[in-house]
Formats: C-alpha cells, structure tokens, sequence
C-alpha cells in the first residue's frame, strides 16, 4: 500500500470506481473526472493523492486553496473504491492531506457533502475522522437536500495529539 501523486495510469480504475459509487451521480463523475484530467496534465490548483495497492488504485483524494483565504483549504473530493471501504483507505488519504496542508500552516479543511439518506455514510465517515459540522443550509441542493459543511481546524487537531 502507497500513497502517490495522481498519474494518467491511475484515470481509468478512478473513472471505474467514481461509476461503481452509487452516491454520484453522472453529472457527478463528470466533474470529478474534469478535475482528475486537470491534474493529469498539471493544469490547475487541484492537488491529488492517490491510495494504491499493487500498483491499483484504491482511492484517491483532491483538494486545493479556497479563493480569497488565508490557509483554508477545500476537500472538493474523495472516493475509494467500494470494493475497499472499511479498510482504511480513506482515513490514510485525509490523514495525508492534513499532515501536507499543516506542514505548509494550513488552519482550516473544508468539505461540503449532501444531507440526503444515502449519503448518511459520508457524513459518519467526516464525524469519524473528527470533522464538526460548522454549517447546514436547509433544501440548499433541492427541497428536502439540505448541504452539510464539516470542518477541522488543523492546527487544534494537532494541538490534541490528533
């Protein structure tokens, strides 16, 4: 097991599991798949790490600068496999964000992620890991989809040995 930077050998297991995870949706994957070829080819701000084992992708994680802040950052996504959940996988890839974003003094992560019953998971997932709940917008996607906004303020989290 290794954590890499995002390579083009990595786009098609990435493309095959963001298809197998059954809370994306298409325009979902697309997007996703926009970013992962941007930073393919170097091109933006995104920054990817990839979680793979024998060579494969497992998982993988992009995050990046928010605009017009001082040290926040967004996760805009991750996904692991779901062949591979509860493995690990996607602790070890925030695990790695964090540890690169605090080494460069980065205060705050932010990840926005959908209020709907199958994303109950997800938001499980960010409590786990010790993430708080900083905002909920109430029918923010859709009547009845609510937006969660977690964070963890990085520099409080190593305060506590976290």
């Amino acid at each position: 097991m290794s954590l890499v930077h995002l390579a083009a050998h990595h786009r098609e297991a990435i493309a095959d599991f963001l298809t197998r995870t059954k809370e994306f949706s298409a325009e979902d994957r697309e997007v996703a798949l926009e970013l992962l070829d941007l930073g393919v080819r170097g091109e933006d701000t995104y920054r990817f790490w990839v979680f793979e084992e024998a060579g494969k992708a497992l998982g993988y994680i992009c995050f990046g600068p928010t605009p017009m802040t001082r040290g926040t950052f967004d996760l805009y996504w991750i996904c692991v496999d779901p062949d591979a959940k509860g493995k690990g996988v996607g602790r070890a890839l925030v695990a790695k964000m964090e540890d690169e974003l605090r080494q460069e003094g980065g205060r705050l992560v932010r990840v926005e992620t959908a209020g709907l019953e199958d994303y109950a998971a997800t938001r499980a997932f960010y409590d786990r890991l010790g993430f708080e709940v900083v905002a909920r917008i109430r029918d923010f996607y859709w009547p009845g989809n609510d937006l969660f906004t977690y964070g963890v303020y990085l520099q409080e989290r190593a305060q506590k040995g976290e």
